[in-house]
C-alpha cells in the first residue's frame, strides 16, 4: 500500500520539514502520497507535486483547515487512513498535535521523533533526551511515524511530477476554535532551517543583554537565533526561539552557545549540528562535551570582541 505525508505549510509556502520526512517516506518503500490541508492552499499543493519521490498530492482547501487545527485534521487523516499502511509527518509542533490523535481514532499505536529507517516497521529513535538510542520494530497494521527532519536529507524540491488530485472533505470537530496567534517577524533565517544558529543562555542575565549581545552576532553570520529553555522561562526571549527536547530540534552547520551551561534538554535539540561552538566561563559545564571549541570566558567580554572582527 501507499504511504501517506503530512504536509507541513502555512498556506502558501511548503515546508523544509515535509522534504526531508519525503526523505523517510520513501525509505520505508511504496508510492508516497503528500497530504496539503488547508484554506487558499493550492499554491503548496503544486510545490509538493514538484517535490522528487513524489507520486500524487492530495489537495483539500476548505477553511476548515485554515489554521491546521489538531481536531480537525486528525479527523481528515482518519478518513484517509484506509488506503495506506503508513502515516508519516514531521515532528513538529503540528506533527506532534495531530497525530496521537489520529493514532487514537485508529486504535494504534504510534512510533515518535524517528531519526533512521532500518524498513518498512523497524525505526531508530532516540530516548533518555537522546543520550540513547533505541530500535523499535512494530507490528501494527497502520504504521503511525512522526520523523526529526534534522536526521534526514531534503528531497529535491523541484523534478517530481505528480499528479494533484482536490478532495471536498470538510471536517469540523467543533471542539477548538481559533483565537488568534502573535508570531515574531524577523529578516533572519527560521531556526529550524538556518545554516548557522547563534543561541543565548540564562547567563545573559536579561532580554536587554540578548539585544545587545546575541543579536549583532547573528546579524554578521546571517544567523537564526535560539535560546535555552531557562533563558525563555525566565522571559528574555518569546518560546519560539527555544532550542531543546521541549523546543526545536537544530542541526546547523555551525552553532554557537553563549551563556549555556548544557542541560540535557537543551543538548537533545543541537547536539546533531556539524560544528559547535560554546562560550562559557566554566569548563566544566556540560556542553563542553558536546563542543568541538570551547571557549573559556566571559560571554560579555567575548561576544563583542568576536562580533567586532568579523
Amino acid at each position: 500500500m501507499a504511504i501517506l505525508v503530512y504536509a507541513e505549510h502555512d498556506n502558501a509556502e511548503l515546508k523544509k520539514a515535509t522534504l526531508s520526512t519525503v526523505t523517510a517516506a520513501n525509505q520505508m518503500g511504496g508510492d508516497v502520497h503528500v497530504l496539503v490541508a488547508g484554506s487558499g492552499c493550492k499554491p503548496v499543493a503544486e510545490q509538493a507535486a514538484k517535490v522528487a519521490g513524489v507520486s500524487k498530492v492530495i489537495c483539500v482547501d476548505n477553511p476548515a483547515y485554515e489554521y491546521q487545527l489538531a481536531e480537525n485534521v486528525a479527523l481528515l487523516v482518519k478518513d484517509l487512513a484506509g488506503d495506506y499502511s503508513h502515516i508519516v509527518a514531521p515532528a513538529t509542533s503540528n506533527g506532534k498535535n495531530f497525530l496521537p490523535r489520529v493514532a487514537a481514532l485508529l486504535d494504534v499505536s504510534m512510533i515518535t521523533d524517528v531519526m533512521q529507517v532500518i524498513d518498512a516497521n523497524t525505526f531508530e529513535r532516540p530516548i533518555y533526551a537522546g543520550n540513547a538510542l533505541a530500535t523499535v520494530k512494530t507490528s501494527e497494521d497502520k504504521v503511525l511515524v512522526t520523523v526529526r527532519a534534522t536526521a534526514f536529507d531534503a528531497a529535491a524540491a523541484e523534478g517530481g511530477s505528480a499528479s494533484i488530485e482536490e478532495l471536498d472533505n470538510a471536517q469540523d470537530a467543533s471542539k477548538s476554535s481559533f483565537v488568534g496567534e502573535e508570531l515574531a517577524k524577523s529578516d533572519r533565517p527560521e531556526l529550524t532551517s538556518a545554516e548557522i544558529v547563534v543561541s543565548g543562555g540564562r547567563a545573559l542575565a536579561n532580554g536587554e543583554n540578548f539585544t545587545k549581545y546575541i543579536e549583532p552576532l547573528a546579524d554578521k553570520l546571517g544567523a537564526a537565533i535560539g535560546a535555552s529553555r531557562a533563558a525563555v522561562d525566565a522571559g528574555y526571549v518569546p518560546n519560539d526561539m527555544q532550542v531543546g527536547q521541549t523546543g526545536k530540534i537544530v542541526a546547523p552547520s555551525l552553532y554557537i552557545a553563549a551563556g549555556i551551561s548544557g542541560a540535557i534538554q537543551h543538548l537533545a535539540g543541537m547536539k546533531d549540528s556539524k560544528v559547535i561552538v560554546a562560550i562559557n566561563n566554566d569548563p566544566e559545564a556540560p556542553i563542553a562535551t558536546v563542543a568541538d571549541y570551547f571557549l573559556e570566558a566571559d560571554l560579555f567580554d567575548a561576544l563583542p570582541e568576536l562580533t567586532s572582527k568579523l
